[in-house]
């Protein structure tokens, strides 16, 4: 199956801050991953009086790397997109030293779990392997998909000065206005960010240049992924910058290539259904993602639940016992 046209983020220096448009700048974490890629952008907008987009996780470089960048201006609010570890852990200490608020939708919510909802996902489990990992990540082979980061770590702790809702905008002053455009299904709270002076949208994990994004239930929710990923391609950005990865500067077609490829990916688990009968979850991973690297197919199933999930709901599919869905239910068409 091919894909969207994926970017590599080259020259990272960790620590550095790069002026990447007249008015952005970015600091990347020291934290990269397979999930993270090179790691957590940190974006400072606006001179003088400035906003700041994702502080990112607790680690010592980089707080001494945004304490340096932002010496002498002042910090007028810090804009959260959603609650992963990598993102907002360091938007306390931020608020501590500079008295600015925090911005985002909400704080996580927490979903619990449906008993049972998982049980069986071990059997796609490598030894000596992570047990989280990228969704549709590919080891080799032309046919192969390039990796998809997933992150499961939440903070918790975190709760916004300031709650969000979509249009408003957060913060205003001269040359500077940020204004929120929420995109939940990565996580139920997710929130971009847009820089109307420069026509910039900071999409988080939402948009990622360099890979698909994890939406894994229960908190993450397919439906609602696909139609925030149309609700930005319908936008007018000049430019997309990620949290993880390159800037994107093709918004429009690009974001309709990730919602194509969501939309494909639905109509092969139906086809294969059609085709050769009952499935289970893990059953239709080892099929369908044949090219990629067995210790990515038990994050693959996250991906292919939350697949599921929206073609039970509307009645494509169903589970063969009539219950709900789960990993080592058969599905049929």
């Amino acid at each position: 199956m091919s894909g969207p046209e994926f970017r590599t983020l080259d020259d990272v220096v960790y620590g550095r801050v790069d002026d990447v448009s007249p008015g952005v700048r970015r600091v990347i974490a020291k934290n990269p991953s397979k999930f993270t890629y090179t790691g957590t952008g940190t974006y400072i907008v606006g001179r003088g009086d400035v906003v700041v987009i994702d502080p990112g996780p607790v680690i010592d470089s980089h707080r001494d790397a945004l304490a340096a960048a932002l010496a002498g201006e002042t910090v007028r609010g810090i804009l959260i997109t959603h609650c992963h570890s990598d993102h907002s852990p360091l938007a306390a200490w931020l608020a501590a030293e500079t008295g600015a608020p925090t911005f985002a939708v909400g704080p996580h919510l927490v979903v619990d779990e449906p008993e049972g909802m998982f049980d069986g996902e071990e059997e796609l489990s490598v030894p000596d392997e992570p047990a989280e990992s990228s969704d549709d990540a590919a080891s080799s082979g032309d046919d192969a998909e390039p990796e998809v980061k997933m992150e499961e770590s939440v903070d918790t702790g975190f709760a916004p000065d300031v709650a969000v809702s979509d249009g408003e905008v957060a913060l205003e002053g001269p040359g500077l206005t940020m204004r929120a455009v929420t995109t939940p299904g990565h996580t139920s709270n997710h929130c971009c960010f847009s820089f109307e002076e420069e026509r910039t949208l900071f999409t988080g994990d939402h948009v990622m240049g360099w890979s698909t994004t994890v939406v894994s239930p229960p908190d993450g929710d397919m439906r609602s992924y696909i139609d925030s990923l149309r609700k930005v391609a319908a936008r007018d950005d000049a430019l997309l910058w990620p949290t993880h990865g390159p800037c994107r500067d093709d918004a429009p077609t690009y974001v309709q290539a990730l919602v194509d490829h969501r939309l494909a990916r639905t109509a092969q688990i139906v086809d294969l259904l059609r085709a050769s009968g009952p499935h289970t979850v893990p059953e239709i991973v080892r099929v369908l993602y044949t090219a990629v690297h067995p210790k990515l197919h038990r994050p693959a199933a996250r991906s292919v639940m939350g697949h599921l999930i929206e073609l039970v709901d509307d009645g494509r599919v169903h589970t063969v016992d009539g219950g709900p869905v789960r990993v080592a239910a058969q599905f049929a068409v």
